[in-house]
């Protein structure tokens, strides 16, 4: 039985180079301390619709926009009870492809896996073979897929799903978007999702979602969908109100404004630059001490996973970094704890604050 650990007032900070969260301006930090409001008021509406607009503004799309109190794991439920009355393709190639097809399972649907190896990425002909041999009311995909460091080709999915109309779209971005850019509408994806905690660098607790009108349409015509996290519920209160259905978490929404203001000030092409420039230095790096884990040609842009191929003791140096110099990065996920780690390079860090930690690394780890 888990006993109680006091939480004390004298921890050291750590700087952030996790797969999220990440580090957070302290500005926005500072936003969260507004006297509080009601989220029935005037000003919550003003709140709300601005985080709202300008999220679509960010994201460059004229989909509905949803802010949910949530982690991005609601929108693991809520798109799967939305969109999938019977059965759903997912292709599966690391642990949160997999936990996305769990939780389709544990909602009693059908759940076909295309699987592959872990570091491996999804094949866009593999999709379309499985579509063509099966009928799904939608394909779940991971667009970054946080545990190996793979980002698979969600823009050629999409466009392979496109011939399917009468299936739907679902990606998992949480892990990226913000922080490697992609056209929404333009590869037809109704339901693309993530946590601020990640590339929007905010603090924990909101959960966001672009909603197709398609995706919309298709909940309206559904006996039963996520009651929480439903589109029309969710949407129709917006078009009404300009707030939430149910109690917000206003000083995170707060936070939100702030941050997404310094984003759009920043633009999501400079962003995504930004990302890309600290994503090939942390290659780079990689490549001269160790090795990548993902398959060539499909790294992440917001995390790198790196093959432990100098058999360092990796939680062992996570842990020496964390007390000799204050920075946090991370072993690999679960049966690959040791033969990889990882590097968030995410939401407001530079090639600059990058090199900081892999110094730091080659310091401990005597590379």
């Amino acid at each position: 039985m888990t006993e109680k650990r006091e939480y004390k007032d004298d921890y050291q900070d750590k700087t952030l180079y996790l797969p999220g969260p990440t580090e957070v301006r302290e500005d926005v930090i500072e936003a969260m301390a507004e006297p509080m409001f009601g989220h029935r008021m005037d000003r919550m509406t003003d709140l709300y619709t601005t985080i709202v607009e300008d999220t679509k503004e960010f994201l460059g799309t004229d989909n509905d926009v949803i802010v949910l109190t949530a982690s991005g794991t609601e929108f693991w439920e809520s798109t799967t009870l939305n969109l999938v009355e019977d059965s759903m393709l997912v292709p599966t190639s690391g642990a949160f492809s997999e936990r996305q097809a769990n939780v389709a399972e544990r909602l009693g649907k059908d759940v076909d896996r295309i699987e592959y190896d872990w570091g491996q990425a999804v094949k866009p002909d593999d999709i379309r073979d499985a579509l063509e041999a099966g009928d799904y009311d939608a394909v779940g995909a991971v667009m970054n897929e946080t545990s190996t460091g793979v980002r698979n080709p969600i823009e050629e999915i999409g466009d392979v799903i496109a011939e399917y109309p009468d299936t739907y779209f679902i990606v998992d971005a949480i892990s990226c978007l913000g922080g490697d850019q992609i056209d929404i509408e333009a590869h037809g994806i109704d339901a693309i999702f993530t946590s601020t905690q990640k590339a929007f660098a905010m603090p924990p607790g909101l959960a966001v979602c672009a909603v197709s009108d398609a995706a919309y349409e298709r909940e309206l015509e559904k006996d039963s969908a996520s009651w929480y996290g439903g589109f029309q519920r969710c949407l129709d209160y917006y078009d009404r109100k300009g707030q939430t259905h149910s109690t917000p978490a206003i000083p995170l929404m707060l936070a939100y404004r702030k941050q997404m203001k310094h984003m759009l000030d920043e633009t999501h092409d400079a962003r995504d630059q930004r990302h890309q420039e600290m994503a090939e230095y942390t290659r780079e790096w990689a490549r001269e001490h160790f090795d990548l884990y993902p398959e060539e040609g499909y790294e992440s842009q917001t995390v790198t996973c790196i093959e432990n191929t100098q058999d360092i003791n990796v939680a062992e140096t996570v842990e020496a970094v964390s007390e000799e110099y204050d920075m946090v990065f991370s072993s690999g996920y679960g049966d690959i704890s040791e033969e990889s780690f990882r590097i968030g390079h995410m939401g407001e860090h530079t090639v600059e604050s990058i090199k900081e930690l892999t110094d730091a690394i080659e310091d401990i780890a005597d590379l």
